[in-house]
């Protein structure tokens, strides 16, 4: 089954990260909490925690992302994590990578597994999808 919809990043928290030892690149690594709303066949929120190596003057780089979802999928009540990645040079999306983490579904979404993805239109509109499964 496919699952669309779209959501909006309620808040966005960076968080102090001090890994030792210290490594400088060319990009700075930054980690932050996040809270999105979703809406439409996937309705509910997540608690996101996201790591990125991005570089905000040139929009290069890549992000790290795992999220506790708590709502629904077509009306069936539940929670689950899910992770997702994807590279950007600026103006693109490449190496996306996106899954729902086995054995984490609740409730009426017990046995949830499969994958999905997320999409920034050029207005700005995010949408996500779930292609999945329940056993």
């Amino acid at each position: 089954m496919r699952a669309s919809g779209t959501f909006t990043v309620k808040t966005f928290t960076p968080t102090e990260l001090a890994p030792t030892p210290a490594v400088t690149t060319g990009v700075p690594v930054g980690v932050a909490t996040m809270e999105k709303h979703y809406e439409g066949d996937v309705v509910g929120h997540s608690a996101t925690l996201f790591t990125a190596a991005f570089d905000q003057s040139t929009g290069v780089g890549t992000y790290v992302a795992i999220e506790s979802f708590k709502g629904s999928l077509h009306g069936r009540d539940g929670a689950f994590n899910f992770a997702h990645s994807a590279t950007t040079s600026g103006s693109d999306r490449t190496a996306e990578f996106f899954t729902i983490v086995p054995s984490s579904g609740t409730g009426e979404l017990t046995g949830i597994t499969g994958s999905g993805g997320v999409a920034v239109e050029p207005d700005g509109t995010h949408r996500v999808w779930f292609d999945y499964e329940l056993a």
